[in-house]
């Protein structure tokens, strides 16, 4: 029964108006920043260990540094959790996390019955801009006035 509710879910993504999309960035932005810096934490302790574990297998097991190994690995995998458990929290809300690196966010909406994205960069001050599901950051047009006034509000 559980099951049929995600697959549901998955079907159709929240759809989002833009005071809803602006309140949930406000409140997962602080989040977002976190998954960022985990990720830069996180990105040479994979090359580390990438390292020992080549070493390994050139020279065998014989002069492996257990205790730095075992070191790194358990922040690895601590850091690696918190990435998860932060990217988990930001989609757990319907929006798309596009590029991490970026802190680009996508949220689902309807413009003119269409479903779109609007569209949020991290640094940007608010949610200004859109663009249609097929398109990426470089088709992003400015959320028009007449598109989000309260005569015609993005449905």
């Amino acid at each position: 029964m559980g099951n049929q509710d995600n697959e549901q879910n998955e079907q159709e993504p929240r759809l989002f108006t833009l005071t809803e999309a602006e309140r949930t960035r406000r409140e997962i932005e602080p989040v977002l920043i976190e998954a960022i810096e985990l990720r830069k934490k996180l990105a040479p302790l994979v090359e580390e260990l990438g390292a020992i574990s080549a070493r390994i297998q050139w020279v065998g097991g014989s002069l492996v540094p257990y205790e730095k190994t075992a070191r790194l690995r358990f922040e690895h995998d601590n850091l690696a959790e918190s990435l998860k458990t932060a990217l988990e929290r930001i989609q757990s809300t319907g929006c798309v996390v596009k590029d991490l690196d970026a802190g680009l966010l996508d949220f689902p909406a309807m413009i003119n019955n269409e479903e779109v994205y609007l569209c949020w960069r991290l640094g940007e001050e608010r949610i200004r801009f859109w663009h249609r599901q097929n398109e990426g950051f470089a088709g992003r047009k400015p959320i028009e006035p007449g598109d989000t006034g309260p005569d015609n509000p993005i449905q």
